[in-house]
């Protein structure tokens, strides 16, 4: 069945060229290549084509028009990434970048890094991260070190948030839908030229599903509830300077189920409940020097974590950690083949009473000799605390011969310092944590092609990745903590399809083949070799539109047995009763496909959500 699925992807990729004409048609929205499309999160901002680097981009208008609430349902359709939740409604969520762990995925909000600093592996928990206040999401993936320093071993998820719209506006909502969930929110905006603002808040609660399968008995919902504010702010100084702060604040409680030994995935109905607070906020100033062509950046950002479980109502687990981020970014633009970016950043995390340090300095050259072709190299180093220095460095080359070709390479070096539970924790006789710990590093490569239809109603891509990661911390019972012992290779390919058949009808399809095994050549737990989707965008003129999106992910190797291979497909529409006004809804899971992302923990059945929202 799998061969049959690459088959069919593959003969539907190689066919658009041949459907496209050279007639105009109107944009590409499908989000997984544009060429208008500038990255922010390469740290030297530069035009997808000119990037070298593979990077899906996730924008508002693709996020609104799949109908989902969270954003780990948007990033799931970016080729090459991979997500396992335990249980809808707020159960844990990772996302895993060509075969990588979820904790070598780093996280980035408006500029400060978002990972868990009390977790074992210090990863980010994208179940509670809402889209309502998401202008658009970047997936780098490889290793990114250079640009991001440690954590950035496997890839990097930048989130950018909405900015002030130009005067005064606002949207107010409200949906509701199976298994008792309601889900409203509202915001307000303005912006003048001396200043902007942008505020807002949603609340979701939920009865839920049984985050243990229904299926093997379990009948108990797991609530689910959060509330989320979400704020910005700018002053516009004179000589083009900018004073900008931002906060995301998030106050969730999920109930889970508890372990039971024997059962599926080793997991059954139980009074399980996890509250958590998270926040992180950045106050930024920007000051251009010499007509633009100096750019300074200077930043201060803070993330914290509160996280509380109860058992049976009662006390059974609780952490809390903090980030503090200083960071200084300059970019020169000597001519227009010659850019320069260098910055110094300090990271300060505490979890639990337990403190480190991490300090970095780092360089980013391009260099374009001529309108087709931009090489971007890098360097970084980086002094921790407790493990000393790391140096890694990057190259990207992207050539465009024509505007209807790209042609990109890039390489990286990545690191991942041991968090602090890592160096701290120990059991099982015994007497000290491990102090001999090294950081985790990978080196990694990719090769793309994109082409382009004449009209642009066509594109297709295709990208090779190798990637080899060693001295991979993992607890081992001989010594009773943490030491270097595993290794992961990964390797395969990325493609991705657009074609527009008319000015309202679009069709985009995304694959990738992922071969993750460990150093003794083992399946590595929880990565498909094969998934992908198909999403048919209809916008026609008139006050309705929506998408149909097919997601098939292959069957997966878990720690307690074999995952199945599943298909799903979802169902969203929007139809606009007035300019302001406007009614929403989706259908998730329509033919109720039985499945399961992680073993032992169930997905919800066919269910949906209807919506209003009213814009001013």
């Amino acid at each position: 069945m799998p061969k049959k699925v690459l088959c069919v992807l593959c003969s539907a990729l190689l066919s658009l060229q041949s459907f496209a004409d050279d007639s105009d048609g109107t944009s590409i929205t499908v989000h997984y290549g544009r060429d208008n499309v500038v990255v922010y999160g390469v740290r030297i901002d530069q035009p997808l084509t000119e990037t070298g680097s593979s990077v899906s981009i996730i924008s508002a208008d693709v996020i609104e028009s799949f109908g989902v609430d969270y954003a780990v349902d948007a990033i799931a359709t970016a080729p090459g990434v991979t997500i396992n939740q335990n249980g809808a409604f707020g159960g844990s969520a990772a996302v895993r970048i060509r075969g990588a762990s979820s904790e070598q995925t780093l996280v980035i909000i408006d500029g400060v890094v978002a990972n868990d600093p009390t977790s074992p592996g210090g990863g980010f928990n994208f179940a509670r991260l809402d889209v309502t206040n998401i202008e658009r999401i970047e997936v780098l993936k490889g290793a990114q070190s250079t640009l991001w320093g440690t954590d950035a071993i496997g890839g990097v998820v930048n989130i950018i948030t909405k900015r002030p719209e130009e005067g005064v506006a606002g949207n107010v909502f409200a949906q509701g839908g199976s298994y008792g969930s309601f889900r409203g929110g509202a915001d307000l905006s303005g912006a003048t030229d001396r200043y902007d603002f942008r505020l807002s808040g949603t609340l979701h609660s939920a009865d839920g599903i049984s985050k243990a399968d229904e299926d093997n008995g379990n009948s108990e919902q797991d609530e689910f509830e959060s509330n989320v504010i979400a704020a910005r702010g700018a002053l516009n100084l004179p000589a083009e300077g900018r004073l900008e702060a931002s906060l995301l604040w998030t106050d969730a409680e999920a109930e889970f189920d508890s372990f039971s030994f024997g059962d599926q995935g080793n997991l059954a109905d139980g009074d399980e409940l996890s509250a958590t607070e998270e926040l992180t906020a950045n106050l930024s100033l920007n000051l251009p020097l010499f007509d633009g062509k100096f750019e300074n950046m200077f930043l201060v950002g803070y993330s914290d974590i509160e996280r509380n479980n109860f058992s049976n109502g009662q006390p059974s687990f609780s952490s809390e950690g903090d980030r503090k981020t200083f960071r200084y970014q300059g970019t020169v633009s000597f001519n227009e083949s010659n850019r320069l970016a260098f910055g110094a950043e300090r990271e300060d995390s505490e979890a639990n009473g337990d403190e480190t340090s991490i300090d970095g300095v780092f360089a980013l050259y391009e260099f374009k000799p001529s309108d087709v072709l931009t090489v971007t190299a890098g360097v970084r180093r980086d002094d921790h605390e407790r493990y000393g220095g790391e140096t890694t460095s990057r190259l990207a080359m992207a050539y465009n011969p024509h505007e209807q070709i790209t042609l990109s390479a890039s390489w990286g070096e990545g690191f991942k310092a041991p968090t602090i539970f890592q160096t701290t924790f120990f059991c099982c006789g015994a007497t000290t944590a491990n102090a001999d710990l090294r950081p985790e590093t990978s080196e990694a490569f990719d090769v793309g092609l994109v082409l382009r239809s004449n009209g642009g109603r066509a594109e297709i891509g295709v990208t090779y990745f190798d990637q080899d990661t060693t001295d991979l911390i993992d607890f081992s019972f001989a010594i009773g903590g943490y030491q270097n012992i595993s290794r992961a290779l990964s390797s395969g390919f990325e493609l991705y399809g657009e074609y527009q058949f008319s000015d309202w009808l679009e069709v985009g399809l995304s694959y990738a083949y992922i071969d993750a095994e460990d150093g003794f050549g083992e399946k590595l737990s929880r990565v498909p070799e094969h998934s992908g989707d198909v999403t048919f965008f209809v916008d026609p003129e008139g006050p309705w539109s929506g998408n149909v999106l097919i997601r098939h992910n292959g069957e997966e190797q878990d720690p307690n047995g074999l995952v199945d291979s599943w298909t799903r497909i979802d169902v969203s529409g929007r139809y606009a009763l007035s300019d302001t006004v406007e009614i929403y809804a989706r259908i998730e899971n329509l033919f109720d496909e039985e499945y399961q992302q992680i073993l032992g923990y169930g997905t919800p059945d066919l269910s949906g959500i209807v919506g209003i929202r009213l814009g001013f």
